[in-house]
Parts: C-alpha cells; sequence; structure tokens
C-alpha cells in the first residue's frame, strides 16, 4: 500500500487499540479496551471483520495462540500492527492535527 492510506474512523480506533496494548492484543482485551477509551461498546463480530480488513490492507499482522482451555480450546487471535499500518496512524494522526488546527477557538465558543 502506498503513501495516504485511508482509514476509516472504527479502523483507526482498533489499529490505535492493537497499538495501545502492544502484545496483549486480542480480541477481549481490544474491546474492553476500546471500551475503556471511547466509551463505545463493540461486538466481537464488528471487531473481527476490521480485523480482518486491516490485514486484508497490510495494516495488521494476526497470529493465532495457543489453544486455551478456559475458553473451550480455543485459541486468542492476536494481533500486531505492521510498518504500514504505523505509517497509516502517523499519516492519520497529521491530517486530523492539520485539520484541527485554528479550529479549537471556533470550538471553544459553541
Amino acid at each position: 500500500m502506498g503513501s495516504k492510506a485511508i482509514l476509516g474512523e472504527f479502523e483507526h480506533v482498533v489499529l490505535a487499540t492493537v497499538v495501545s496494548l502492544g502484545h496483549n492484543a486480542y480480541g477481549a482485551e481490544l474491546i474492553r479496551e476500546i471500551k475503556r477509551r471511547t466509551g463505545r461498546t463493540v461486538t466481537s463480530g464488528s471487531l473481527y471483520v476490521t480485523l480482518d480488513r486491516l490485514e486484508a490492507k497490510a495494516m495488521i499482522r494476526s497470529r493465532m495462540g495457543d489453544p486455551d482451555r478456559r475458553r473451550g480450546g480455543r485459541p486468542k487471535r492476536f494481533a500486531t500492527p505492521t510498518p504500514e499500518g504505523m505509517r497509516a496512524l502517523k499519516e492519520v494522526r497529521a491530517t486530523m492535527l492539520n485539520l484541527w488546527s485554528g479550529i479549537e477557538d471556533e470550538l471553544e465558543s459553541v
């Protein structure tokens, strides 16, 4: 993927949360952290569709952990950001800061 990666708003949230969690970025923990940081309730279905989309865009890599008896033998799916994903987050941040530059005063007056 080239420069100026396009991330949807929820993709941005999920990718930023993957980065913030580091090696602990797996489904249930991502859902808890997104809720804690944004107040947003996320279903596992919407999270996994978004993780699949981010992986297809080469923004994350995922791997399966070992089977877990507490999860009925199902393994956890761990996500790790790729260099492309990190660049995309930097681009989104720079774009947002540019867009917000100078409008804070306008928002304060509302």
